[in-house]
């Protein structure tokens, strides 16, 4: 574990991209946070056919320019980290590589040819827009209740898919193939759109028991609903507590206690 002293520039230009509390830190994640909006609203305005043959070029410069910027900014990330490898496995450093690798990678598959390899890589600069939730401290304490409740939502998960999986098979054997219901799977396809009150319309039951059973899945639906967002939220309601802003100097990890001392993933002080 490699330790700082107060005078390093790598401390110093820790503080500065990682940390909120200072002026020339603040500075840098308003910036950051309009550079990342600017270079999304970009790839949205390069998706619109008749912008981009009127703008084209100048999109294709801020998008480079965008680039660089984000270029720039994570390789000063990956200097100023203790652990860099630690800040590239992370969330964000995947989010950070994938903001800017596109670009770079649209370059090696040039050619109408791998056209849909391009758009593909083109759309993934919309991961841009994850690298905001950093600047959000509420975004602690979501991802702390939705790693806490993973287990119950995903007991309720399979009790969904094995209601699902029951009521499909029995509307396959109440409505049959001439009604639409061809294949269980088809007809489970329908119970999920039904019991999420979603209604796409494209199959529908037509015998009156078909109909009741309908009817039972929407009700249970909005009853079934209800209970993912009771998990997760008694779970932000147990995990609330005071969060600091400071990033650990040593892997970049955030969401420490407001009193930590050493950093609760690598040990580092703070």
């Amino acid at each position: 574990m490699q330790e700082y002293s107060q005078s390093s520039w790598r401390l110093r230009l820790h503080t500065i991209i990682f940390e909120a509390d200072t002026r020339a830190g603040k500075v840098f994640d308003i910036a950051l946070i309009l550079s990342i909006i600017l270079s999304v609203i970009v790839v949205l305005l390069d998706s619109i056919a008749a912008v981009n043959s009127k703008y084209g070029d100048t999109l294709l410069a801020l998008e480079w320019f965008f680039t660089i910027l984000f270029t720039i900014e994570y390789v000063l990330r990956i200097i100023s980290v203790g652990s860099p490898l630690r800040y590239i496995t992370s969330f964000f450093g995947v989010i950070d590589l994938l903001a800017i690798l596109p670009t770079y990678l649209s370059v090696i598959f040039p050619g109408s040819q791998v056209l849909m390899v391009v758009r593909l890589l083109r759309v993934l600069r919309i991961f841009r827009v994850l690298k905001l939730a950093k600047f959000l401290g509420e975004s602690v304490q979501l991802m702390r209740a939705l790693k806490a409740s993973r287990r119950k939502i995903t007991v309720f998960l399979f009790f969904i898919l094995t209601i699902v999986s029951i009521m499909g098979s029995v509307m396959y054997l109440v409505e049959g193939a001439e009604n639409g219901f061809t294949s269980i799977p088809r007809s489970i396809y329908w119970a999920i759109v039904t019991l999420t009150t979603v209604g796409y319309g494209d199959i529908s039951p037509q015998t009156p028991l078909g109909q009741t059973i309908a009817a039972i899945i929407m009700i249970l639906g909005y009853a079934i609903i209800a209970v993912p967002t009771g998990i997760v939220t008694t779970e932000m309601g147990k995990s609330f507590k005071s969060v600091s802003t400071q990033a650990c100097p040593n892997c970049s990890a955030e969401g420490h206690d407001a009193d930590a001392v050493h950093c609760k993933y690598c040990g580092a002080k703070l």
